[in-house]
């Protein structure tokens, strides 16, 4: 893989909040891959913890070792750059750490975590993701989100879109997650590309920061500076003020050409 042509430059922030003992989220910028991935874990005994660290960890180290080599042993998708097929590779090497721990070790049976990361190279930006941790794109003032949750509410919607949204906030099932990583042998890795012109930013947020601020409150604060580390810190602390009570992260990645 030859140099990015552009540049990433990143910064999150994560508090657990004022109502979860420990911090299940997990965050990693790696800047010499151009790697950024957000992670919120679930299992009891601390496991969420457990599971969002090692599927975060495990991403990273995959995209680094294998950034210039093939393997592909999971399947390829030839529709896809080689960074994307790398992405979507690393998450489900992800999956089988968390699993296979799981699997022999009684406190963490049942552990998962969601996942979103994304990766630049050569100007082509990829997504990956499962759960409902999210990625969003604001080019030319537009906030658009990239990925799609794995939930049960999304699934409902997907399936019949004349369903009444207000219904579902209130229903026992709106937060069940359909598909995570860590909870079973294989799971989905959803993948998307699209390509960069410069002057780009990434938002990229565990449920505790978007389950409380709607689209447009994100738009407005997405744009509130253009110094990342203030917009990430902006989102937690807009999250926990509008009353969330989970653990809330934001990563913000910006875009430029040399």
């Amino acid at each position: 893989m030859r140099v990015t042509r552009g540049m990433l430059r990143a910064h999150g922030v994560t508090d657990k909040g004022h109502v979860r003992p420990i911090n299940e989220d997990c965050f990693a910028i790696a800047d010499a891959t151009h790697l950024c991935v957000v992670a919120d874990g679930m299992g009891g005994h601390n496991a969420g913890e457990v599971a969002s660290k090692i599927a975060v960890e495990a991403i990273v180290e995959h995209v680094e070792r294998f950034r210039d080599k093939d393997d592909w042993r999971f399947g390829y998708d030839p529709a896809a750059s080689h960074a994307g097929n790398l992405l979507w590779t690393a998450i489900h090497v992800a999956n089988g750490k968390v699993f296979d721990l799981a699997t022999v070790t009684p406190d963490y049976s049942g552990m998962g975590t969601t996942i979103v990361a994304i990766m630049v190279h050569e100007g082509r930006l990829s997504v990956a993701h499962a759960g409902d941790s999210r990625a969003y794109l604001r080019n030319a003032g537009r906030l658009q989100q990239l990925t799609e949750d794995d939930t049960w509410v999304a699934s409902v919607l997907a399936r019949d879109p004349r369903t009444d949204p207000t219904l579902l906030r209130v229903h026992p099932m709106r937060h069940a997650l359909t598909n995570v990583v860590g909870s079973r042998p294989r799971t989905s890795v959803h993948l998307s590309e699209r390509m960069l012109s410069g002057g780009e930013r990434v938002v990229m947020t565990t449920d505790g920061v978007h389950g409380v601020l709607d689209d447009s409150r994100l738009a407005e604060l997405a744009d509130v500076s253009s110094d990342a580390s203030v917009v990430a810190a902006q989102l937690v602390e807009a999250a926990l003020s509008s009353g969330s009570r989970d653990n809330c992260t934001a990563l913000i990645a910006d875009y430029d050409l040399d």
